[in-house]
């Protein structure tokens, strides 16, 4: 079905008409991501200030405009037709501050992990350097709790700037936030600023640490592909019972190298599926439906995709 911009010949146009703020028409977002697959975004906006935000999330709601907001792309995968709707990258500076205080970091939601967590770490202010190695923004890992065997981002979150869709600007602070397994209880649709308590320590034993566990995973993952980090979630273990891998589940169902068109199922790690030259997104899709598939035959395990894909 189409989509509100598409079905209003003036509303493309028009919808962003006044508000004073660069947008872009059928912009690829293949080189956005990791993947680098997938079509253009029908409008691709890149405001430089809440205030800007805020006026284009209460258009896009008075127009019944679907958006989509894209923060490192690494854990998303695009459709090859692309977004029919509003893409809103928080790409600008002003959505990638970094301001210290004692034992508290506050942290924009366009900041890069890659950078940001060096930088806290060579502070000394430890607990984000159990996220090394893992890709994307501070918006999109405080979204689903991103982390892994070392620890996960929710720990150490104390409050949390968001927007709602109609650009009301609130705080949530830590006694209303709940982080769960890949998984957080903010329901606003922007992320805007995240403050962090963290623990003060050694500068260079922090440093150590981050980069420890940094070669742990550079080691073990496929880190030169392309790729969306992990392709599926690790299943809930019944009570009792041991915790269960993804990645080991995949590789004992025989899929390893397994490859349609230009996806294939990594050969280091099996809960990497990894995106060739030339290859679509729906080679891609077609990969992890094959490895959810076997696993359920299997194992009679039905894997959750992490992977979060547009539209």
């Amino acid at each position: 079905m189409a989509s509100t911009i598409e079905n209003q010949e003036s509303g493309i146009e028009t919808f962003l008409e006044g508000l004073n703020i660069p947008f872009q028409r059928n912009v690829p977002l293949a080189p956005w991501t990791w993947y680098r697959v997938g079509g253009p975004a029908r409008v691709l906006a890149q405001p430089s200030s809440v205030e800007q935000l805020a006026a284009i999330a209460a258009r896009a709601n008075e127009a019944g405009v679907p958006t989509y907001v894209l923060g490192g792309g690494a854990n998303l995968l695009v459709s090859d037709a692309g977004v029919d709707g509003l893409v809103i990258q928080l790409s600008d500076p002003a959505f990638k501050q970094v301001k210290i205080e004692g034992n508290i970091a506050t942290l924009g939601a366009g900041c890069d992990l890659f950078k940001v967590i060096p930088e806290i770490s060579k502070a000394g202010l430890g607990g984000l350097e159990v996220l090394a190695g893992i890709p994307g923004t501070i918006g999109g890992a405080v979204r689903m709790n991103a982390g892994g065997i070392y620890g996960d981002i929710g720990k150490t979150i104390r409050r949390v700037k968001v927007m709602d869709s109609t650009g009301h600007v609130y705080h949530r602070d830590r006694d209303d936030l709940i982080f769960s397994y890949r998984k957080s209880n903010i329901a606003a649709r922007y992320i805007i600023e995240v403050e962090f308590e963290l623990i003060p320590d050694d500068p260079n034993a922090l440093v150590r640490r981050f980069k420890e566990i940094f070669l742990y995973k550079k080691n073990s993952q496929p880190m030169g592909d392309n790729s969306a980090g992990c392709a599926f979630k690790n299943p809930t273990p019944v009570e009792g019972g041991e915790k269960l891998s993804a990645g080991k589940l995949i590789d004992q169902a025989g899929l390893k190298g397994f490859r349609i068109g230009g996806a294939e199922i990594s050969s280091q790690h099996a809960n990497f599926v990894i995106a060739h030259p030339g290859a679509t997104a729906a080679d891609l899709l077609a990969v992890m439906e094959h490895a959810q598939k076997r696993v359920l035959e299997v194992h009679g395990i039905r894997l959750e995709r992490e992977v979060v894909v547009w539209p």
